[in-house]
């Protein structure tokens, strides 16, 4: 499909997508809410890395009942989720949402920006370890950890590793293993064998989300709503920063011994925070029976599992199915943590200074 084409599409449902701006209590998916603040979060060793903050507060000044770090996936960006992000706020949530190092408005590692890369996944746990020990700090807990895809894998191993100890954490679909020919046992080999038999940051696909995947069929692997998928092509247009396509094949091994690690004897078994689980038995991206067998080993997880009416994002889909998830998350967190309703300050969001992202 070309760009035209793709661009045409976002189009087509933009007088939707603006009229749901103008839903009381809703915030536009095509726009920063004016009570959201980006800017750039420099990590030790002076990389900038995107963030979005909702201070928690309200009109009528109650205090945070807490504060949420989303993390999103491979080739995402925190936009796709303003719906999302600002109704967890309005529910009294403090807010953030970061990019991944490389990704989004935070970089490239190959030089071709259309292709997504990294030096290894340990580099995106400590990044994560470094910012979730300043962001806490200054935050109101309880404090809570969601990730999606990647996102959700690198939450879960930087936990396991002691790199980050949330109140309470949620995985939305994570990526713990890929629907693949491939077995699971020969994908770290089968990886490696590509990276040695070709320049290893060539991409591993050509289009879409998965090899054999091309830009028509990508939507149905995401969401069935057509409207939220449409809104995602509105923001790379407006944003062409954010457009990410495949990921390299040294990304693929490197994601493949990443996903070898978490399977590790002991190793999820040290993971001691109550953990929500919610994954589709019909995934086209990550794999279904490798969630089950981690969620499985969790030794305070829940798993929520859903049928062929959902996709790979389960917090954009279609909304008797997104409703389904942020209720069992929102039950979930009253469970495991409580509001905690403490006086207001003026604690900033950060402890180091912000630039306004461009």
């Amino acid at each position: 499909m070309s760009h035209a084409k793709t661009v045409a599409g976002a189009q087509v449902h933009e007088a939707r997508a603006a009229a749901f701006a103008h839903q009381e209590g809703q915030v536009g998916r095509r726009s920063i809410p004016p009570h959201a603040l980006e800017s750039v979060w420099r990590a030790p060793d002076g990389f900038a890395i995107r963030r979005i903050d909702w201070s928690g507060r309200h009109h009528d000044d109650t205090p945070p009942r807490g504060s949420l770090l989303f993390l999103p996936g491979r080739a995402d960006f925190y936009e796709k989720y303003l719906e999302t992000l600002d109704g967890w706020h309005r529910k009294g949530w403090r807010v953030t949402a970061l990019d991944w190092r490389w990704q989004a408005g935070s970089g490239r590692y190959h030089r071709d920006p259309r292709i997504g890369g990294t030096r290894g996944f340990s580099s995106w746990v400590k990044d994560l370890a470094n910012f979730w020990a300043s962001w806490a700090a200054a935050s109101p807990g309880p404090h809570v950890l969601v990730g999606h895809s990647m996102g959700g894998h690198l939450a879960l191993r930087a936990v396991a590793e002691g790199r980050a100890r949330p109140d309470a954490l949620v995985l939305s679909a994570p990526m713990l293993g890929f629907v693949t020919p491939v077995p699971a046992r020969l994908q770290p080999a089968f990886a490696r064998l590509m990276c040695r038999i070709g320049e290893s940051a060539r991409p591993a696909w050509k289009d879409g989300e998965r090899p054999g995947q091309n830009q028509a069929r990508r939507g149905l692997s995401l969401t069935h709503d057509g409207h939220r998928y449409a809104d995602e092509l509105w923001w790379r247009f407006r944003r062409p920063e954010l457009n990410m396509g495949p990921a390299s094949w040294d990304w693929v091994r490197k994601a493949s011994e990443s996903i070898v690690r978490l399977a590790e004897p002991g190793f999820i078994e040290s993971v001691d925070v109550p953990v929500l689980t919610l994954a589709a038995r019909k995934d086209a991206l990550v794999s279904w029976p490798a969630i089950a067998r981690i969620a499985a080993r969790l030794p305070r997880g829940e798993m929520v599992e859903f049928g062929r009416e959902a996709a790979h994002e389960l917090l954009r889909e279609a909304d008797p199915v997104r409703d389904h998830v942020l209720a069992q998350i929102d039950c979930f967190l009253d469970r495991v943590a409580p509001s905690v309703r403490l006086p207001l300050t003026d604690t900033p969001l950060t402890d180091t200074p912000r630039t306004n992202a461009s």
